[in-house]
């Protein structure tokens, strides 16, 4: 008897059929792939498990110390010991927990906690960056010798605290150098990092920090700066004195050598200490000294005048008529404060008469007084090694009109920093050579002849010599400047009184940077000092002769002293018939 099957079951045969061999096509890859991993790939596969739990970690480089040029430490890195724990060795987490919660004044239960949460790992941070007391303290707990660990980490430290901060600036959390010379030279401080394995989860923590070192960290260089902390001190205190006095809005002080351009104090006010950033309001962190922009007054008169002598428009005998204080120089009035007849040239920079300069102007030209400016270095950065230099303003000569004429002379329609000014007064007092300022001293001190090699020439040693000698001595012997005049000593120097510049054009009312540069001994000057206050709050139309003269000599009369320049006798037995100086 045969069986016929019915259509209906053949199909859903069929169908079993189907399944069963995707099926086994389906095991058969799957084994094959298995085998692949197994077999032929494990070693790639097995290389980048290993590469997931470890991973490289940079090591800090400590950086460099800072010092001023005698070798005084201003900045340095302290190398302090941080505490972990080995939970996964830890047999009895709440005595660990108690015992380091004593020792280092932490909560016991919140470090319990984590022991517990982590009891798998090979690492974790207890606390980071612990006292030389809390050191001693962890050591005498007698922890389980392989639970616990130290591992050295990197603060920086100033210990001038805010001197010279502005200079300095200082390194972030990160150990990235934010301002001054951290900033500057970071490069050179920072050294080269080193790298170490670390070990880690599934979840990418760290369970444990492997013992060996792919790549030792190399420290940082030193760095040697031209300050001198002591001239520094100087300027610091007599401008918390000016703050103090005059109740500005702020001020900065510049002492430089000028014949090598060696900054030797640089400070500014309001200041912030390097060691609590934190604690810095915003207008604490602007170097002024370097970043202020202000017209400089009368300050500028004297390039005006050594230039016109150099290019021989103007002679040392030439006297000019200063119209009894009233000039109209086309349709725009020029005012003296006082009302001046004739006067000398050296009179009209004794006295600084804005209505002698703009007849100087008159017989420069515009081209020339450009030229003068641009040959001083304004409107362009000095160079100096810090970041956050502005060049100044120096308008293109197009741009110049018959107004600039008599502006430009008396240092109007330009502006400058504190640095500029001074590094171009610097060039009169070293016999006419534009030298660049430098804060950092290179590791070999240039030769004089190397400095001279780097150097511009902006006048003749000549007439260089002249305008110390005779105008700028004379300011301070009989002029503006008598508020500058230290016994026993010459000394030079031009004050300034200019209106503040608004941000939206023109002039503030009322508002005036008081400037004075000055140094000694005119017979050959070994310092310059330039102090600025920026919109004193008292006494009025504050002449610069009044607010910033004393300051600046207060400056330079210590670092004479201090630079063991000897004082001249007759000038000490002179210095006892001076006469009470007037205001300005």
């Amino acid at each position: 008897m045969s069986v016929t099957t019915s259509p209906s079951a053949t199909s859903i045969i069929r169908r079993a059929r189907f399944v069963v061999t995707l099926f086994g096509i389906a095991w058969t890859v799957l084994a094959l792939r298995l085998m692949q991993l197994q077999w032929w790939q494990e070693g790639r596969f097995s290389d980048r498990a290993e590469q997931q739990r470890e991973y490289a970690e940079e090591i800090p480089a400590r950086p460099g110390d800072i010092v001023d040029r005698q070798g005084r430490l201003v900045a340095t890195t302290l190398t302090l010991r941080s505490l972990f724990i080995v939970p996964r060795r830890i047999s009895q987490p709440w005595t660990v927990a108690n015992a380091l919660s004593s020792a280092l004044d932490l909560p016991a239960d919140q470090l319990f906690e984590k022991i517990g949460e982590r009891r798998d790992r090979q690492f974790l941070w207890v606390k980071r960056r612990l006292t030389s007391d809390e050191v001693e303290k962890i050591k005498a707990l007698k922890l389980p010798a392989d639970s616990w660990g130290f591992r050295d980490e990197y603060r920086r430290e100033y210990p001038q605290g805010v001197v010279a901060a502005h200079v300095l600036g200082l390194r972030d959390i990160d150990g990235v150098g934010r301002g001054g010379i951290e900033e500057g030279l970071d490069k050179v401080l920072s050294g080269e990092k080193g790298r170490r394995k670390l070990a880690r989860d599934s979840r990418g923590r760290v369970i444990e920090i492997l013992d060996d070192i792919e790549h030792p960290p190399s420290p940082g260089q030193n760095v040697q700066l031209s300050l001198d902390l002591v001239v520094q001190l100087f300027a610091e205190r007599e401008l918390d004195a000016v703050m103090k006095e005059w109740k500005p809005e702020s001020c900065s002080a510049i002492a430089l050598d000028p014949k090598t351009g060696d900054v030797l104090a640089m400070a500014t006010r309001p200041t912030f200490d390097p060691n609590h950033p934190e604690r810095a309001a915003p207008a604490e962190w602007k170097n002024r000294a370097i970043a202020d922009i202000y017209e400089p007054g009368s300050t500028f008169k004297p390039f005006v005048v050594s230039y016109g002598l150099d290019q021989q428009v103007l002679r040392t005998d030439d006297k000019f008529d200063c119209e009894n204080g009233l000039y109209r120089m086309g349709r725009r009035q020029l005012h003296d404060h006082h009302r001046y007849g004739t006067l000398s040239l050296t009179d009209v920079l004794v006295k600084s008469s804005n209505i002698g300069m703009a007849k100087v102007g008159e017989r420069l030209t515009n081209e020339r007084l450009f030229e003068a400016a641009t040959l001083f270095g304004f409107g362009r950065k000095t160079g100096i090694e810090l970041p956050g230099e502005l060049p100044g303003i120096l308008r293109p000569l197009k741009q110049w009109t018959t107004y600039s004429t008599g502006s430009i002379p008396m240092g109007h329609e330009l502006a400058t920093t504190p640095l500029q000014l001074i590094s171009a007064h610097a060039a009169l007092a070293n016999g006419g050579l534009l030298v660049r300022p430098r804060i950092v001293l290179p590791h070999q001190q240039d030769s004089t002849a190397a400095i001279r090699q780097l150097s511009e020439q902006t006048v003749s040693p000549d007439v260089a010599k002249w305008i110390i000698d005779v105008p700028m001595q004379e300011v301070v012997t009989r002029g503006t400047g008598k508020r500058a005049r230290i016994p026993g000593y010459n000394v030079f120097g031009k004050t300034g009184t200019a209106q503040c510049i608004s941000p939206n054009g023109g002039y503030v009312h009322g508002k005036y940077i008081s400037s004075f540069v000055c140094g000694a001994p005119v017979e050959d000057p070994r310092l310059l000092v330039l102090v600025v206050v920026n919109q004193s709050s008292v006494g009025g139309e504050t002449f610069g002769g009044r607010v910033a003269a004393p300051a600046a000599a207060n400056i330079l009369k210590q670092s004479l002293v201090y630079q063991r320049i000897s004082p001249d006798q007759h000038l000490l037995d002179a210095a006892a018939n001076w006469k009470e100086d007037p205001a300005e």
